[in-house]
């Protein structure tokens, strides 16, 4: 059985944050998502994660996942810690003839492919212990990969335990292993604590298996950025850049146009089908679906289903669909449960709230829409607001088919306008209006002469 043991027991001191460091979000996601979800798709079998610091945070943002299993570190002044320490406490669910991949929780690039090559190399030759190992130009804070005259692996130093001659090494352990399960039993049967952190290392179990005459290799990445570690919010941002140009550059593969993908936020998990363009400071969460196209200027969209041909000009959707040929915006808002229909226009400056449009109805600019059922066909005027609250509840507003509402009125709930009903400009509706009717509430309009320049406003 293939298995992963997925350390995320860290404080994460250097994030500067009260969260614990592997739930840091990256495009929607938490980074421990990121490594979790290359081991699935590397068929690997057994999930572990190690948690220490903050452990319900983390087993409580994972609780949905039936496929991980998490192992508790102990915490306190006696604990020796150390990455050696973390994976000890997950030998329990290790058999010795099981392969192990041991990664950490915050180097979220880490893919299935270098993952599923990685394992494969590992058990081809028969490795005892594979390390992942880079070539860097700048090895600084990096173990280094410590070869005898003939090339062979022989041990990794850590940079605070290194000597001169040591720290000239360009090649760099990632912090990814691959052992045998019962290689690594023995060897951290055998590790201790003699090192500058009086920690235990994981990386001390390839000295052990080699003096103990196992076999132990490496296997060389060429994309360095994968094991890229992510310790401060500086390289979350650094690896949000990374992450959001694999994850763009996959939808564009599938048809999607993104004409900036740099200015472009697609969570991973969203559904977008070809010939959908999105333009630059266009953010799409992973609950949302758009289907064929779409297109979407400068948007938001959450958790929200946005049919065939709908046109999306800066605006923010959220919890809501919209119908095949709708247009909305610019600077519209959708809020939660909002259900337009088909070949609707909503315009600049229109807030729609749990309300349900029917198909070709219209509201242009300028008005607000609250808890409101409306029919197809229907026109609703600039500045028209559904007044739906009276302070302590809510009440909804029902129109009917091919109704027309006058700018600037006020339709004030529970009320119902039928269909065909007309309510003239200016008007505040507080009873039903009746299938053909007009409705008009104003007072009567009265022109007083003389009033200006008795006032004095002009001379």
């Amino acid at each position: 059985m293939k298995v992963s043991v997925i350390l995320a027991a860290g404080e994460g001191t250097r994030m500067k944050s009260k969260e614990p460091k592997v739930l840091h979000e990256i495009l929607g996601r938490p980074m421990l998502f990121y490594v979790l979800n290359s081991c699935k798709n590397s068929q690997i079998e057994k999930n572990l994660i190690v948690v220490g610091h903050n452990k319900e945070k983390v087993c409580d943002a994972f609780k949905e996942d039936k496929d991980v299993e998490f192992i508790e570190q102990p915490i306190g002044d006696n604990v020796p810690y150390g990455t050696g320490f973390a994976v000890l406490n997950a030998l329990d669910k290790i058999e010795d003839e099981d392969t192990v991949i041991i990664l950490n929780g915050d180097t979220p690039i880490i893919s299935s492919s270098t993952i599923s090559c990685f394992l494969k190399f590992h058990e081809e030759r028969n490795n005892d212990v594979t390390v992942l190992s880079a070539d860097m130009k700048d090895p600084k804070n990096y173990g280094r990969i410590v070869r005898d005259e003939n090339v062979n692996v022989v041990a990794i130093v850590e940079e605070k335990d290194a000597n001169e001659k040591q720290k000239l090494i360009r090649e760099i352990n990632s912090g990814i292993f691959a052992f045998k399960g019962a290689s690594l039993k023995f060897a951290l049967s055998k590790i201790d604590t003699n090192n500058a952190a009086n920690e235990m290392y994981i990386t001390k179990t390839l000295e052990i298996l080699v003096e103990d005459g196992r076999k132990v290799d490496s296997f060389k990445l060429r994309d360095t950025r994968e094991i890229l570690g992510v310790n401060s919010r500086y390289e979350l941002s650094i690896a949000t850049e990374i992450l959001q140009e694999k994850i763009n550059k996959e939808y564009m593969l599938k048809g999607v146009g993104i004409v900036d993908p740099k200015s472009t936020y697609i969570e991973w998990g969203a559904e977008i089908e070809r010939d959908v363009m999105i333009y630059p400071g266009t953010h799409i969460d992973r609950y949302s679906v758009i289907r064929e196209g779409v297109e979407i200027y400068s948007s938001t969209i959450k958790n929200s289903e946005i049919g065939e041909d709908v046109i999306i000009r800066s605006s923010e959707i959220e919890d809501s669909t919209i119908g095949r040929g709708t247009t909305v915006g610019p600077y519209a808002h959708l809020r939660p449960n909002s259900r337009v229909g088909e070949i609707c226009k909503i315009g600049n400056f229109v807030e729609v709230k749990n309300s349900n449009i029917g198909n070709g109805s219209k509201m242009s600019h300028l008005a607000y829409i609250g808890d409101a059922d409306i029919g197809s066909g229907v026109n609703i005027g600039c500045g028209v607001v559904f007044v739906n609250y009276n302070g302590r509840e809510k009440f909804r507003t029902k129109v009917g088919d091919n109704a027309f509402i006058g700018s600037n009125s006020n339709l004030v709930a529970p009320i119902v306008v039928e269909d065909n009903a007309y309510i003239a400009a200016g008007s505040t509706i507080t009873k039903d209006v009746l299938k053909g009717q007009l409705s008009l509430e104003r007072a009567t309009q009265r022109n007083i002469d003389g009033w200006v320049k008795r006032k004095g406003f002009v001379k």
